[in-house]
């Protein structure tokens, strides 16, 4: 079903306070976005099958990832939004830059595609309870990742 421009903003605006308090390392009010339990889909990232995992799990698991990086930059766009009752669906396209100074390589990888994040209402406030990152293209040194993970998949990025 259609949304309606305060529904579409009101979810366009929980994608976006995700991914803002990523970047700017907000690992305080990070876990507010979510529902009480999440599904995670990284899996044409990292392979694996989709993760079911709280909040404080997410915040653990991200914080130490992507707090080793000297930076990230993750930008959401071409937003879709549907809505039916207290459920909805943003898909976007994505690019995701991370940035690592390293002896190894290259500074910087950037990954691109798209996200399907699900959302549900509660308490007037739409949480994030689904997330299926889907990778179209990356570019750069993708080994900056093992360099921050130490080579573990993340099990909830």
């Amino acid at each position: 079903m259609s949304a309606s421009a305060q529904q579409r903003a009101d979810i366009i605006e929980a994608a976006t306070r995700l991914f803002w308090f990523i970047d700017i390392r907000d690992w305080d009010a990070f876990p507010g976005v979510f529902a009480d339990e999440v599904t995670l889909d990284y899996s044409s990232v990292w392979g694996g099958e989709p993760a079911r995992v709280t909040p404080g799990q997410i915040r653990a698991d991200w914080e130490k990832l992507i707090g080793a990086f000297d930076a990230t930059q993750h930008l959401l766009g071409n937003h879709l939004v549907t809505v039916d009752g207290d459920r909805a669906e943003l898909t976007a396209v994505f690019q995701a830059v991370h940035i690592l100074a390293n002896p190894l390589g290259s500074p910087r990888w950037t990954l691109g595609g798209t996200y399907r994040i699900g959302l549900h209402l509660a308490d007037d406030e739409w949480k994030v309870d689904s997330m299926v990152m889907t990778a179209q293209w990356a570019d750069g040194n993708k080994d900056i990742m093992n360099l921050v993970s130490g080579g573990q998949r993340p099990t909830a990025a």
